[in-house]
């Protein structure tokens, strides 16, 4: 299985340069995608609900500091499949032409980090899990209606 560098990277060979926050929203909607339409996750590194929506810390610790994303260290693309890089490329077909303030409001407007973040005051860290059952049963959900 691909690593969340790896989906980092292959996003980045994309699109780069971007944001540091418009990235991990782009491996977010990557991963919840995954699990409606190939049944599977992308990667198992888990996806915090911090107060600035979800995010992966494994891959913000490589990133941090950064402002701008070009190139990362770690990740290969090459490691993804041919059906895992068809559904990141339909993510960043629907969502890569977006803002990263456009994507972290739409991450805050959706059930999984939501849930997550219940009883959590706006703008405190949480290390709260986005679980991929509740990402698969959103995402699930919504797609019936696209």
């Amino acid at each position: 299985m691909a690593n969340v560098f790896d989906v980092a990277q292959y996003i980045l060979q994309k699109r780069a340069p971007m944001t540091a926050m418009k990235l991990q929203k782009l491996v977010y909607y990557s991963q919840a995608w995954s699990l409606v339409w190939d049944e599977k996750p992308l990667f198992n590194e888990k996806i915090e609900a911090w107060a600035n929506g979800p995010v992966v810390r494994e891959l913000f610790d490589l990133h941090k500091g950064q402002f701008l994303v070009s190139n990362l260290s770690k990740g290969i693309a090459e490691n993804l499949t041919k059906e895992e890089k068809e559904t990141i490329d339909a993510v960043l077909d629907c969502y890569g032409d977006k803002n990263a303030q456009w994507l972290c409001d739409l991450s805050h407007m959706e059930a999984p980090w939501i849930e997550a973040r219940k009883g959590i005051s706006d703008g405190v860290n949480s290390e709260r899990e986005i679980t991929l059952s509740m990402m698969h049963e959103y995402y699930c959900s919504i797609s019936k209606i696209k």
